[in-house]
């Protein structure tokens, strides 16, 4: 049988990339594959990590096999796990590209892989320059590039970022539906289990909360709309989910600066994986006032979960959420998606919805896998 190793974060990491390492890995044993996970035993050092933790409190997935087995600062867990790799020779080895952090760690093993000339290594970018840069990007990144066969990007973006460092074979896929939260569940039962009000016109943040995210320029928006469409601001609710991975001040202060806790509802813990539909089953709309991005999780969320989206014009975002069919898209500043929220508003929900259901074919593991497996061969 073909196997197939997936190098990436998995249980018990918490967070998107281990959720899409998981259901990759689900789809790769669908298509017939051998499939192991080897995640992170250190992934980061606490004084990197932003948030409260990097473990799930949810139980370990039961069909896949995952090995906790990398250190991502011991060069010497490098060269072990480097060896293992080469030594149970995989078919493929599927390897994520988040930050150059990992290049060190991650090209070292996957040179001592691949010197069995047999496995091919396949790597998904989701970023070569990352958002918050550090002096090390190039280096590590020009230290990690050569160790690889093939990408995959998710988004224009990283694919002109990877072209300024190769020309290896790369082919660009959507990212697939989070399809692995579970089904959608009426909106009242959703908001009465996150305990917001049902009759609310009800806006979603969701994710991590840092820089790039463009939550502060969210929070203007929503203190435009307060001093100039008082009345349709006293119909919202918006929800702010997920974790503080920077200083929280910087938004609290605003919040209390323009007075909304009239209609903000923090819930800036972490979200775990089964309390996510909870969040997107509130929303009428999912919005993402990102200032810059290559491509984002939440739009496959609000794909699987059917919900229209405001989006700014940065990245990808605006390529995946055709405007005025499964959402809008808006310009990265506070006057035009206060407009947005606005006209969203306006618009008969159910053409969104129809054109979510229609939009979100395209959005499929297998595609993701074919395109590894094509690569690959």
């Amino acid at each position: 049988m073909n196997s197939v190793v997936i190098i990436g974060p998995a249980h018990p990491l918490r967070g998107g990339l281990a959720s899409f390492n998981e259901r990759l890995a689900r789809q790769f044993q669908q298509d017939g594959f051998d499939t192991t996970i080897f995640t992170f035993s250190l992934q980061y050092p606490n004084f990197l990590f932003p948030g409260t933790t990097q473990y799930s409190i949810e139980p370990k997935p039961s069909d896949i096999n995952i090995e906790i087995a990398i250190n991502s600062v011991n060069p010497f867990n490098w060269i072990k796990v480097g060896r293992q790799l080469k030594k149970i020779t995989p078919s493929i080895i599927v390897v994520r590209y988040w930050m150059p952090f990992m290049a060190p760690c991650l090209g070292t093993i996957l040179r001592l892989a691949k010197a069995n000339k047999k496995t091919k290594i396949i790597c998904i970018a989701d970023n070569i320059i990352p958002h918050e840069k550090k002096f090390y990007d190039n280096t590590f990144t020009k230290y990690f590039i050569p160790s690889i066969d093939a990408f995959v990007t998710m988004s224009d973006k990283v694919m002109q970022d990877l072209r300024m460092f190769t020309n290896k074979p790369a082919q660009q896929v959507v990212h697939p539906l989070y399809d692995n939260f579970g089904s959608a569940i009426e909106t009242t039962i959703a908001r009465k289990n996150i305990g917001v009000s049902l009759d609310k016109k009800t806006i979603l943040f969701f994710g991590f909360i840092r820089k790039y995210k463009g939550l502060d320029v969210l929070l203007k928006a929503l203190h435009i709309l307060k001093t100039k469409h008082q009345s349709f601001y006293n119909q919202l609710q918006v929800i702010i989910a997920g974790e503080y991975y920077e200083a929280a001040d910087k938004y609290k202060n605003l919040i209390a600066e323009f007075a909304l806790q009239d209609v903000i509802i923090e819930k800036t813990n972490f979200i775990p994986d089964s309390e996510v539909r909870n969040y997107l089953c509130s929303a009428d709309v999912v919005i993402q006032p990102y200032i810059n991005a290559t491509q984002s999780g939440v739009t496959p969320l609000a794909y699987h979960f059917e919900k229209p989206m405001i989006v700014t014009n940065v990245g990808a975002l605006a390529s995946n959420v055709p405007h005025g069919k499964v959402g809008l898209v808006t310009e990265p500043n506070e006057a035009s998606i206060a407009e947005s929220i606005i006209q969203f508003f306006e618009m008969p929900y159910q053409i969104f919805i129809e054109n979510l259901k229609e939009e979100k074919k395209k959005y499929s593991w297998a595609v993701l896998s074919n395109t590894i497996q094509q690569l690959a061969n």
